[in-house]
């Protein structure tokens, strides 16, 4: 047969063009794509698959002829008779085999200019080699002889050969232990027949992920390589890409499942866990109780991951994401960090918390983006039924929000917990503990992430990775139960009616879902930060300090990589507006100054808000507002009393050019989540403003103004997140210098501080009003609970019965006029507070009542604790 015959590009059969139809359904990413096309200009490609399989060839030539990329011109003998690509006749399968012809084949193949290749590493293992091993291991030597060949092309050519692992993963459901009757007949996951990957791929033809690996370039490998024989070469290199096969593949399936029974037995037989019960009880009879509580709590706990229910959910979480938001965006490049952090090593997710969604969310975005799916923790509160049974199959185990009390609970945890990392399974944990009602970060908790860093500093096998990830709302489908919550109602307990009542939300749109990724951060990189020289030998005090580092810095990540959606920019806008009512191209003008100022400080925004280069999208700002309108938080007002006389009745009005809006003076706290997702980045610049107001002459001395901002950092030490590990003076000292440099602050050569020229229209004192009305509700709120503090002079209280005074005393103010904004009057900053002032020593605690101190204990003494709040928000002058 003629070289040319044997190089020519492979048409397939009359009855496989139907399938090549179907794989155009393969959604193919664009990054596969890019990479292939970059390979192609450094040298010859050959496309590396580890387990011979007629289908991945045929996708495989069918989406490189249909994107252009280098086209297959040999591939290995798939031994599939009629069906065998690329020169064969059908008379020829049934002669016998010249066993030099491939390689003279792959050689011809790789001459022809763009010419590329398909080399199969390995065959899957057949029935009869399951049982007697008839094939003699042939299908572990499979590719030998063809890598032999390469090396040798290699060796004759100056052009570089690209060994491109190539994955395809039909179905995303991970390995399974031992083998199962209907492995036997189709073949594993691990190793599926042709047979069983058709039937994977027209069941969920898009879910289908395609990848390619890091390249190696046999030019360079074998000039590292040396003297090493070729038989040498052929083992290293064969070696290398298996690897990379495998860790692409394993990228996307995640470790092997195991039965739920097998988990338990392997934790309960575990050395570590058999002495840690040993020191709980002191006789044979009590360990062997305690066992068997063990074994019960790991029922209750247990995650029952199922494949089917991942599938099911997919399909269901879509349909009802479409109906309520607008869409999802990803910060795509984080995702990328993500899937080479997965490819390395375990993933423990740490995100935001702020609804119950966030469950859903992160894992269905894992699942469209073919990582494997966490397992997560959850609260027992969320495992009523259906949900828990719901939750649990979708990857969540259930633990109590409470450990007191019961020395065996946290051991069980810890073991389970070590477990699934030691399996090499990601977890999702929420280190704020609890969902922010408010929209702010909550502080984060420590025990579970103690427990997670221990267990990964016992892994010495696989790398683990802690990802910071941001989950944004425009608007959070449970403002309504956080109003309660907010106002000093107790949490509403979780349950199924609560959900079917929850049913309107699939009647409202919620704008869109964003999420960002945080660098990722490793227990190596914290180590160094705290001053550790080794991981190996940690002192106590250093353990802790990693974990309260690592904690702190995922949180600052969080915020970091939060992104300015719509919705948020708006809201904060809206919401710092002094007067009744602000007009929309005013409110437009004011997001625009808002946004630039967000840009000078390293913020990201959202693709729906503004363009690449910062130029805001006004329909944004419209969309947004109609949004916060149609759930009743705004009103929506004519410019014309005629005309708004004249619509009565008619349908509601649309925002948008012409209209003027007011806030709904009940619903302002349920907006201010929407707010607070972003006022962290302007809380510095807020504080350094705030605490300039005050002064009469327009200017105060730069000690002055840093002994105001020492005061104000102290006071709201538990509301903000300032930048972690970093003095105070050092802060302020370099928003300072921010400010000077954007004209909105000057320094006179005498050392004061005074309001500069301004930008974008504004003053600079325009500027400093503008910063300090985005957190006058906080100062309204510390201005409540200070005031409040007087109920203790009447004698000891519980914290929950202060905070419901000093809710009925925010009431009592803002009916009299006393404080501006209704929000203020919120329970979780009023504890905020409270915290503050205990730490201050004003307030303490005496056999779980509340008391003042004794240098506090009269009226007067209290009362120059609220004064000079109360001046940080007397000021003159209105933007």
């Amino acid at each position: 047969m003629s070289s040319a015959r044997l190089t020519q590009p492979y048409t397939p059969n009359p009855l496989l063009k139907a399938l090549y139809k179907q794989f155009d359904k393969i959604a193919v990413d664009q990054a596969w794509v890019d990479a292939v096309r970059s390979h192609a200009t450094r040298g010859t490609v050959v496309y590396i698959l580890r387990n011979l399989n007629l289908i991945d060839f045929l996708a495989l030539d069918h989406l490189t002829k249909r994107l252009g990329l280098p086209q297959v011109r040999f591939a290995n003998d798939l031994g599939l008779g009629v069906f065998n690509p690329l020169g064969k006749s059908w008379l020829s399968t049934f002669l016998p085999a010249d066993p030099s012809a491939p390689a003279e084949q792959l050689k011809q193949a790789l001459g022809v200019p763009g010419g590329s290749a398909v080399l199969f590493l390995k065959r899957p293992p057949t029935v009869l080699d399951v049982v007697s091993g008839a094939s003699g291991g042939r299908g572990l030597r499979e590719g030998d002889a063809l890598m032999g060949a390469l090396i040798q092309v290699q060796r004759e050519s100056e052009r570089p050969i690209l060994l491109v692992p190539q994955v395809f993963v039909w179905t995303k459901r991970p390995d399974t232990r031992g083998t199962r009757p209907l492995d036997r007949l189709f073949g594993p996951r691990e190793w599926p027949s042709a047979a069983r990957v058709i039937g994977q791929f027209l069941s969920n033809p898009s879910g289908v992920a395609l990848r390619a690996g890091e390249p190696v370039d046999l030019q360079e490998f074998l000039r590292e390589a040396g003297t090493s024989s070729d038989g040498a070469v052929l083992n290293k290199v064969t070696y290398t890409m298996l690897r990379r096969l495998e860790r692409e593949r394993r990228s996307i399936t995640g470790p092997a499942a195991k039965a739920p029974d097998r988990i338990r037995q392997e934790i309960l037989r575990s050395r570590r866990f058999q002495s840690a019960v040993s020191k709980l009880t002191s006789t044979s009879e009590d360990r062997e109780k305690l066992l068997k509580s063990a074994d019960s709590m790991l029922r209750e706990m247990q995650a029952l991951p199922s494949g089917a229910a991942t599938s099911f959910m997919d399909v269901a979480l879509e349909k009802i994401f479409s109906r309520i938001y607008h869409g999802i965006e990803i910060d795509e490049e984080g995702l990328g960090r993500v899937r080479e952090a997965a490819k390395e090593g375990t993933l423990i997710l740490l995100p935001s918390h702020k609804s119950h969604i966030d469950y859903l969310v992160v894992s269905y975005m894992f699942y469209q983006a073919s990582l494997p799916l966490p397992y997560i923790v959850a609260g027992d509160n969320l495992a009523f039924f259906p949900m828990g049974l719901i939750f649990r199959r979708a990857g969540a185990f259930f633990i109590r929000r409470s450990f007191r009390g019961d020395r065996l609970y946290p051991v069980v945890v810890d073991a389970y917990v070590r477990r699934l990392i030691k399996d090499g399974h990601n977890l999702e944990v929420f280190l704020e503990g609890m969902r922010s009602r408010s929209g702010k970060l909550l502080n984060p908790k420590f025990g579970l992430l103690n427990m997670i860093i221990t267990s990964a500093l016992s892994q010495d096998t696989r790398p683990v990775h802690f990802v910071p990830i941001s989950i944004g709302y425009e608007r959070i489908i449970e403002t309504e139960s956080f109003h309660h919550e907010l106002s000093g109602g107790d949490k509403i307990q979780e349950d199924a009616a609560g959900l079917l009542g929850a049913a309107d939300v699939l009647r409202n749109r919620y704008g869109r879902i964003n999420l960002q990724f945080g660098q990722v951060l490793t227990l190596e990189q914290v180590a160094k930060d705290v001053g550790a020289p080794s991981l190996s030998q940690l002192t106590p005090r250093q353990s802790r300090a990693i974990v309260t580092r690592l904690g702190n810095q995922a949180m600052d990540e969080i915020n970091r990589v939060t992104a300015v959606t719509p919705g948020a920019i708006t809201a904060l806008a809206v919401l710092s507006h002094h007067r009744r009512g602000i007009e929309h191209d005013k409110l437009v003008r004011h997001c625009e100054r808002l946004l630039q100022t967000l840009r000078s400080l390293g913020a990201r925004w959202t693709p729906s808000l503004a363009t690449e280069s910062c130029i805001l999208k006004r329909e944004a700002i419209r969309e947004s507002l109609q949004m916060f309108a149609d759930a009743d938080m705004v009103e929506i007002h004519s410019t014309s009393e005629l005309s708004r006389l004249r619509d009565r009745g008619k349908k509601a009005k649309r925002a948008g050019p012409g209209a003027v809006y007011t806030v709904v003076e009940a619903k302002r706290i349920e907006f201010d989540t929407s707010k607070n997702i972003i006022v962290h980045f302007f809380v510095e610049r807020a504080l350094l403003a705030t605490a300039m107001i005050p002064a009469t002459d327009g200017q105060m001395t730069k000690t002055l103004l840093l002994e105001r901002l020492e005061f104000l950092a102290k006071l709201f030490k538990f509301e903000f997140r300032l930048r972690g590990g970093v003095p105070v003076e050092q802060i302020f000292e370099s928003v300072l210098a921010e400010m000077i440099a954007s004209q909105d602050l000057v320094t006179t050569p005498e050392g004061e501080v005074r309001p500069g020229p301004g930008r974008d229209g504004w003053t600079g004192h325009k500027w400093l009003l503008a910063y300090a009305a985005l957190i006058r509700n906080f100062f309204e709120s510390y201005r409540i609970f200070a005031r409040s503090l007087a109920a203790l002079l009447q004698g000891d209280l519980a914290e929950k019965e202060l905070i419901k005074r000093a809710l009925n005393t925010g009431n009592s103010m803002y009916l009299a006029g006393e404080i501006e904004r209704r929000e203020a009057i919120s329970k979780p900053v009023m504890q905020n507070a409270l915290a503050a002032f205990q730490e201050m020593g004003v307030v303490r605690s005496k056999a779980g009542l509340l008391t003042l101190d004794s240098g506090y204990q009269n009226e007067e003494r209290l009362s120059q604790l609220e004064r000079p709040i109360a001046g940080y928000l007397d000021r003159e002058g209105r933007l």
